[in-house]
């Protein structure tokens, strides 16, 4: 029989065996974090929607496409979470965590929420860990925050994905930049939708998945052709200190991400076994953050991973990982008495009436 209730469209379960994987997938990817000294922070499922419209971007498709907002039952506004980065950066001024001891280094996991096209790993519900760093404008900081997410994928023995990098340039090369790019894309042929995205935010445009579109612009000019030179300093030390802690990369000059907070250092990892959509995890610097959002004028990077998408990388692969569990062990108990007696904690086993066979479950 049919059960009346279903999972709301794009959200998964996860039943055993396969939750005990993704348990596992979940906390491996965030073990060289805690071991690098990373504190866990927990944070609110729904924030107050104001904080993700000036924090992410109002013009990205998160924002204004994406986002599961509601008002609650006193009329103000609220935003099940569709990231991390903003609710820790609120979370970090409140407790004016930013005014002490610098690096302020903290990690997360948790579900989010985006309202998208549900597909194989791209959930409406969406399981990710994250890492922020705080504090410090250093491009060491930088390639510690990467390496520890490369770190986590391979402590769950994925090889198969790549790390791609670039740099988004800092406040002194941007503004020209994105005059010189609008110059360009306003140039071509485009609808109605994406000439609008070219005047809020041109690097969109870029990012644009459509064949023509891409087309279009495959001689757009690149971020990384017009770096400051700070900001091309800062990348080359980058890449220095990657090369140092063995991480291999490659460079990404088209490389976008969805939201507008992004600056400096940016990167993501992809693995070619989920198709179309690759992605896996990533991140980058976003100097300017903190201060938007009313705290200290100081510099922060940080990545997301998602869970999900890990996991079915992971069986891409043929692979499977699990954490530690406790040795199965069933009791036959005989008689009332010895039930009670092998339901008490830490007897092990099956316990109780669930450790009785013979009669089948209904179907």
């Amino acid at each position: 029989m049919t059960s009346a209730f279903q999972a709301p469209k794009g959200v998964p379960d996860y039943l055993p065996p396969e939750s005990a994987q993704f348990v596992a997938v979940r906390d491996g990817l965030l073990t060289a974090a805690r071991r690098a000294g990373y504190g866990d922070i927990e944070l609110p499922i729904f924030e107050d929607t104001a904080l993700f419209a000036r924090g992410v971007g109002e013009s990205t498709d998160v924002v204004s496409k994406e986002m599961y907002t509601f008002a609650d039952r006193g009329d103000r506004s609220v935003t099940l979470r569709p990231e991390g980065t903003a609710g820790v950066i609120r979370a970090v001024i409140q407790h004016r965590l930013d005014r002490g001891a610098l690096p302020v280094k903290l990690c997360y996991s948790g579900p989010f929420f985006r309202y998208e096209r549900p597909q194989a790993g791209r959930y409406r519900q969406l399981q990710q860990v994250g890492v922020e760093a705080i504090g410090v404008d250093d491009p060491a900081l930088d390639a510690e925050v990467i390496a520890i997410a490369d770190a986590g994928f391979r402590s769950l023995g994925l090889d198969g994905f790549r790390l791609e990098l670039t740099s988004l340039g800092d406040d002194t090369c941007r503004p020209a930049y994105r005059e010189l790019l609008q110059a360009f894309l306003f140039k071509l042929d485009l609808d109605e939708e994406t000439r609008r995205r070219a005047e809020i935010n041109p690097l969109r445009v870029l990012d644009d998945k459509r064949p023509h579109v891409r087309e279009m612009t495959a001689d757009a000019p690149l971020m990384l052709d017009h770096l400051s030179d700070s900001a091309k300093a800062h990348f080359e030390v980058v890449q220095a200190h990657l090369d140092a802690l063995g991480v291999p990369y490659v460079i990404n000059p088209r490389m976008v991400r969805g939201l507008d907070y992004y600056t400096k250092t940016t990167f993501e990892f992809v693995h070619d076994g989920l198709g179309a959509q690759s992605g896996i995890g990533g991140g980058g610097r976003y100097d300017g953050l903190m201060s938007q959002l009313g705290g200290q004028d100081v510099s922060g990077i940080g990545f997301g991973l998602g869970v999900d998408r890990t996991l079915l990388a992971l069986q891409a692969e043929g692979k499977s990982v699990t954490g530690v569990g406790g040795v199965e062990v069933f009791g036959v108990p005989l008689g009332d008495a010895a039930k009670l007696e092998l339901a008490k904690p830490g007897r092990g086993g099956r316990a109780g009436p669930a450790g009785v066979r013979g009669r089948p479950g209904r179907p």
